[in-house]
């Protein structure tokens, strides 16, 4: 017998508490063990259209719905006793017509009007003949199209009639296939249609035996029926949906994490991307929850699977990052750990240090302190230079060292496409007297930098004979930086499927703009920009927008076009609030917070973010108030269990939360003052307003389903702009 859980069960059994879910997971275990055992309370539901629907008693007041055949067992849903069978009385599981999908579809409940004879029909004043009702969107789609896209035959009358204001309400009730499919259309997108698994027949895999006629036609009957169930499950687009569990560990594993957690899932129209052979470097691109961090995992563990010698770096830009990775890169392999010992997971940094080590001995590293009290005493040298302390760090970083540079020739010429600071050759000449005296200091030392650390590892990758990788998937490749891509140039160089990119240009705080092309990392003709949204709702992704220009492009030109991404799912319009004071802030903070945990959502699922650590205090103020536990987050901590986590919005990167609050969003600080005075020409204070709001994006894309963001009177420009996307 085939048993299976679906997302809808597994969403319902995490809104339960704690107690009730361990009941319940328990029979769940029980049921998988032993189907028919007359203990189990199992319960016909005779009011739902399904006939399959069956209770089962966990408690007193819990029941489990299962959809139960002669071949299998489906869990459902799970609530307190009335609103399960409300559940179950609402719903039917059918394989889509035209899809061959296995769907969980809503009856849409209708209610005729018995008409009622007039005998006098007043004529309506002009004015209200007026019609103002928005015009339907999909007039010129026929029905056949839209049950391509997974539209249940029961709903094409609702979604003939959907205009601009019933669309969101509507996909609410529809299968995520549908509902995707839709808001493409609306928004201009052409979806691709679900393609149609093909069955194989009963008769195709049975021998005859004449001696058991009569058993062989049961036989049949049952794997008829287990064929068409196997093929309806096997749909890509019922994956999404139903996990088929073999063995008690695999049930076990499902309870342990989130259903979106646990099956990483891969919508059908991104494999193509996944699978795709490339001539050069490619990259996926999109705004934030579209599923690149998904798309790059699922193209290593690919790479693994069809290169079986081949070892594969999948990289992102910090330790934290880097860690989350590896936990989902084991949830999604975990049938086949093998792939995870040819698949590396790194920090950029980390796995540079790490080759270094190897290849040349332990590096000797220069903090950015060391760094710059080298600066400081090479510019006392030379006391007419009149550039800020904060300018000579920024230019050595973004520049001299950034692009290793090592002689006053190349100092002169370097496109400062990363500064847009204008110098003449006469400012540029001093400068470079004290950037000099400051690489010899450093190899006087014996010092190195990370960019001196990967710029000697590309020197001496084109002379060996095997690269230390054959392949490298690189997640937040918006951040890396010169001397890194000039590493992975050089460890892909002139290889099919050897380089691998997934970032979003709008979500680029750490680096300076500058030409991939240059250092020989071509993407043009490569490229895919993603624009389903799965993480974050409707209303969240709407005025997170708002803060970026509808299309961003980089030095190359290569285009990232942000109109026509769509969220899948709903929720709440985000909170944006100004405050007299930073006390009324934090303590209305805390209420929302608190409101939050009574809603349902458990402490480790908030997050507080603040634009710097001058303003943890505030974050810490509000736990206070809402009188919850909380974790600072740095660099190397994850999230902990019954705690809300607290961090810069420069550690928010790449975490997720179902409820965030974004505080201190004062006029000072978003944009930071200390950056704005640190600039010398208005070019780069585009730069630095450009970063400062990709912060704020990231950090507010990091909510699921609910946001608040606010600040201390006056407050940050940037709120304007989110309050637009209501």
């Amino acid at each position: 017998m085939d048993f299976r859980i679906a997302d809808t069960f597994t969403d319902s059994l995490a809104r339960l508490p704690g107690e009730e879910q361990k009941a319940v997971k328990t029979t769940a275990f029980d049921l998988q063990m032993n189907p028919v055992n007359p203990g189990m309370s199992l319960h016909k539901l005779d009011r739902a259209r399904d006939p399959n629907f069956w209770s089962v008693r966990v408690s007193s007041d819990i029941r489990l719905i299962v959809h139960k055949t002669a071949t299998s067992l489906l869990l459902c849903y799970v609530d307190h006793h009335d609103k399960a069978y409300q559940w179950a009385e609402r719903r039917k599981l059918e394989t889509h017509p035209k899809t061959g999908a296995a769907q969980l579809v809503e009856i849409r409940e209708r209610v005729e009007e018995i008409p009622i004879p007039k005998y006098f029909s007043p004529e309506r004043p002009a004015s209200t003949q007026t019609n103002s009702v928005k015009p339907v969107l999909f007039t010129r789609i026929s029905d056949d199209e839209l049950l391509g896209y997974g539209v249940p035959r029961e709903w094409l009358a609702d979604v003939r009639a959907a205009n601009e204001d019933s669309l969101l309400d509507l996909t609410d009730h529809l299968p995520a296939e549908a509902s995707e499919a839709l808001l493409e259309l609306a928004t201009g997108g052409v979806p691709r249609a679900s393609v149609r698994v093909r069955r194989g027949k009963a008769s195709d895999r049975m021998s005859f035996d004449p001696n058991a006629l009569y058993d062989l036609n049961i036989r049949s009957e049952i794997e008829a029926e287990q064929s068409a169930s196997s093929a309806a499950f096997a749909h890509p687009d019922a994956q999404r949906r139903f996990r088929t569990i073999v063995g008690v560990e695999e049930l076990e594993r499902a309870f342990a994490f989130p259903w979106d957690k646990w099956t990483i899932f891969l919508h059908p129209a991104q494999r193509e991307w996944v699978e795709k052979d490339y001539s050069g470097p490619a990259r996926v691109s999109g705004s934030a929850g579209t599923g690149k961090t998904i798309v790059a995992l699922h193209r290593a563990a690919h790479l693994a699977r069809a290169n079986p010698e081949g070892r594969i770096l999948l990289a992102t830009f910090s330790d934290a990052l880097a860690h989350a990775l590896r936990i989902k890169l084991r949830r999604l392999i975990s049938n086949t750990p093998m792939l995870g010992e040819r698949i590396e997971v790194h920090a950029m940094n980390a796995i540079g240090e790490r080759l270094y080590e190897l290849q040349f001995g332990r590096p000797r590293l220069a903090s950015t302190e060391e760094i710059r009290g080298l600066l400081d005493a090479a510019s006392a040298a030379h006391p007419e230079h009149r550039f800020s302390a904060s300018f000579l760090l920024s230019e050595w970083q973004d520049v001299v060292d950034g692009w290793q540079l090592d002689s006053w020739e190349s100092y002169r010429d370097v496109q400062r496409l990363g500064r847009k600071t204008r110098l003449p050759e006469a400012r540029r000449a001093l400068l470079w007297s004290i950037y000099q005296a400051v690489r010899a200091e450093l190899q006087q030392r014996g010092w190195t930098t990370h960019a001196g650390m990967f710029g000697r590892l590309a020197d001496e990758l084109p002379g060996r004979r095997h690269p230390p990788f054959d392949f490298a998937v690189i997640d937040e490749a918006q951040d890396i930086n010169v001397a890194q891509l000039k590493f992975l140039a050089a460890l892909g160089a002139g290889r099919p499927n050897a380089l691998f990119f997934a970032g979003d240009l709008g979500q680029r705080i750490f680096q300076q703009p500058f030409s991939w092309k240059s250092l020989g990392v071509d993407i043009r003709g490569r490229s895919r920009t993603l624009h389903i949204n799965y993480r974050t709702s409707h209303q969240i992704r709407m005025q997170a927008d708002h803060l970026l220009a509808p299309e961003v492009s980089d030095v190359d030109g290569n285009i990232e076009e942000r109109r026509g991404t769509v969220s899948v799912f709903n929720g709440p319009a985000p909170t944006v609030g100004s405050f007299p004071s930073a006390d009324v802030e934090s303590a209305s903070v805390g209420d929302w917070l608190r409101q939050r945990i009574e809603d349902g959502i458990a402490p480790q699922e908030l997050g507080v973010f603040v634009r710097s650590p001058a303003e943890l205090d505030r974050a810490r103020a509000a736990l206070a108030s809402a009188e919850l536990p909380f974790k600072v987050l740095d660099d190397h901590t994850q999230t902990t269990p019954g705690h809300v986590s607290i961090c810069t919005m420069h550690l928010a990167k790449g975490l997720e939360f179902r409820a965030v609050a974004v505080m201190a969003c004062d006029d000072e600080v978003v944009p930071l003052q200390l950056r704005l005075e640190s600039v010398t020409d208005d070019a780069d204070l585009e730069e630095v307003y450009n970063t400062e709001r990709h912060l704020l994006y990231v950090a507010c894309t990091r909510a699921r389903d609910q946001l608040m963001v606010s600040g201390v009177e006056p407050v940050s420009e940037f709120l304007d702009d989110l309050l637009r996307g209501r």
